[in-house]
């Protein structure tokens, strides 16, 4: 059992905040407009709470469920509030066309949360490559990346609460490759696959 908090009470939120619930986990959800953060606890129940948006985050692992380019601002605003917590970012900085990312370095939202989170706090990157459809009803590997070899383990087994495959791909400036993972599913989604009922996943084989 992990303790989640949700920073952002929008679809992803609820998506795996209901995955979170119903695999034993402790769950709080905050929001800037505290009657989302409170609806959203409501709807997920299993004594999932509302938390003040800026206070301490009561869960261990804290999801980032923000737009791109709201997650680093937050993070910083959150300051020392995130000492000592796991930061996972979800997040995915599409361009305009959704045909490339709409940062042009060789960086990731992950990257720049670890230069403005606190130096005891931890960022892994997670969930990106996943459409919510897909979240809600299928059993998709869920890539993750990040420094932290304890963090990443923690991260894991929240996700595997949630009945889904985690699968670590490496350090943190593998979030980069992650992010490009999800320009590819929507590349695939609009021509080869043509829907979003599908995840990228790894099959293994045996000579």
């Amino acid at each position: 059992m992990s303790s989640i908090t949700f920073i952002g009470a929008g679809n992803m939120a609820r998506t795996i905040g209901t995955l979170a619930v119903a695999g034993g986990n402790i769950v709080e959800v905050m929001a800037r407009d505290q009657s989302k953060a409170d609806a959203l606890a409501k709807i997920l129940g299993g004594g999932a709470t509302a938390g003040k948006w800026g206070a301490v985050p009561a869960g261990d692992i804290v999801i980032t469920a923000l737009l791109f380019d709201g997650v680093v601002p937050v993070v910083a605003q959150y300051g020392d509030a995130l000492a000592g917590k796991v930061i996972v970012d979800i997040s995915n900085p599409f361009n305009a066309t959704f045909d490339g990312l709409a940062h042009s370095e060789e960086t990731s939202i992950a990257q720049e949360v670890a230069k403005v989170a606190p130096a005891s706090a931890s960022v892994v990157k997670a969930f990106n490559t996943i459409f919510r459809g897909v979240l809600e009803n299928g059993r998709p590997n869920v890539f993750i990346a990040g420094d932290s070899a304890q963090a990443k383990a923690g991260v894991a087994a929240f996700i595997e609460s949630l009945g889904l495959g985690p699968l670590d791909v490496g350090g943190l400036k593998m979030a980069h490759w992650l992010e490009g993972m999800g320009v590819v599913t929507m590349g695939l989604a609009g021509n080869g696959v043509g829907h979003w009922d599908f995840a990228l996943g790894v099959n293994e084989f045996t000579g």
